[in-house]
């Protein structure tokens, strides 16, 4: 009777075991958008971006289907613990804050964030004696919002907005004196808009880690730890044979 009672506990163990790292048919994808070049929709409605196309080759390498859900910023990790999706892929920074909730992929791109402002303003450097007074617009929520609160939060007002789209509406008319976003999104809502009468003040800024952590990387659940090896094994993967190459030059070759 122990015997049996063992033989049956252990089956229950290996089927639970079983259902925690089951294998993936079809992973959903959290994506927020637009963030351009990272992730956007098309005139047609079609998703597209470096994280989508990187997904997506990612899962094809893997030999699975990939699907992506729209999630607001503000909702995409508890949307990811309440299993509305199974990973988000959407430019999210691995940091210590966020490893509390979510487990990281290995990094898969790092971007430096920097400062944008209108071609004629009279701001060169960022520092709180040039910006006293200032207005300054970050997306709520990210890693440039905590930056430029702790920095600049006691002599400038911030202001938070929920995509980059709406910081660029302020920008244009006029409510905001600076914004600080992650370069490559700047560059493509605020330098390469039809308007571009925009610039680059002071230098790109990745450091320090307690803000800028270690780059990018897909969250899954905690539990998930074999669906992330296998995303890790496939990035690996597509560095070695030129795909992740092919696929970075399509959106940031030359941007810088």
């Amino acid at each position: 009777m122990k015997k049996l009672l063992t033989v049956t506990l252990l089956g229950a163990a290996i089927v639970a075991g079983t259902a925690q790292a089951r294998d993936y048919d079809t992973v959903r994808f959290g994506v927020d958008v637009p963030y351009e070049p990272m992730e956007y929709r098309l005139p047609n409605g079609e998703l597209t971006g470096f994280d989508i196309d990187l997904g997506n080759a990612l899962c094809q390498e893997i030999g699975i289907e990939c699907t992506w859900t729209v999630q607001g910023w503000d909702g995409i990790i508890p949307g990811l613990k309440a299993r509305k999706y199974d990973a988000i892929m959407s430019s999210m920074t691995i940091n210590d804050q966020r490893r509390k909730q979510v487990l990281f992929s290995d990094p898969y791109f790092t971007p430096p964030s920097a400062w944008f402002v209108p071609a004629d303003s009279d701001i060169q450097v960022p520092a709180k004696e040039t910006l006293e007074g200032k207005t300054i617009g970050v997306q709520r929520g990210t890693l440039q919002d905590n930056y430029a609160t702790d920095m600049y939060g006691s002599v400038a007002d911030i202001n938070r907005y929920s995509t980059a789209d709406d910081i660029v509406l302020d920008m244009e008319a006029g409510r905001l004196d600076i914004v600080f976003l992650d370069f490559p999104v700047g560059k493509s809502t605020l330098l390469d808009s039809e308007d571009g009468n925009y610039k680059v003040v002071g230098s790109m800024i990745t450091k320090p880690k307690k803000y800028f952590g270690d780059g990018f990387g897909i969250a899954f659940r905690q539990r998930d730890e074999d669906l992330a090896k296998q995303f890790n094994e496939a990035l690996a993967t597509l560095k070695e044979n030129g795909t992740y190459e092919e696929i970075y030059n399509k959106y940031f070759e030359n941007q810088q």
